[in-house]
């Protein structure tokens, strides 16, 4: 079996990597915290949310605060258990010898 076979292609990209980990620890980010803490524009991060969501690892809820649109974001069951194997096999591939 190859040491890169669980790494998984769609975290390849760093701004999808990012929003996959504030989700992990956090039961839901909102749009601007994910651009806030990536340091994406708003077209980048909605392209990989969107690749995101059409994986069904993250969900997405669209909801009004006041008079203001607000998207939140979570992960799916799906999704942590495809992250957590992805990390788990960087972290085998950094540590083989």
């Amino acid at each position: 079996m190859s040491i890169i076979t669980n790494i998984n292609k769609a975290f390849d990209h760093r701004i999808r990597l990012g929003i996959m980990s504030i989700l992990m620890v956090n039961e839901y980010a909102d749009f601007n915290m994910l651009k806030e803490l990536i340091g994406a524009t708003d077209g980048n991060l909605a392209s990989h949310t969107k690749a995101l969501e059409n994986a069904d690892y993250i969900k997405v809820e669209k909801q009004f605060i006041g008079r203001k649109p607000n998207t939140r974001y979570s992960t799916t069951k799906v999704g942590r258990a495809a992250f957590k194997k992805h990390i788990e096999a960087l972290e085998k591939l950094i540590n083989k010898k």
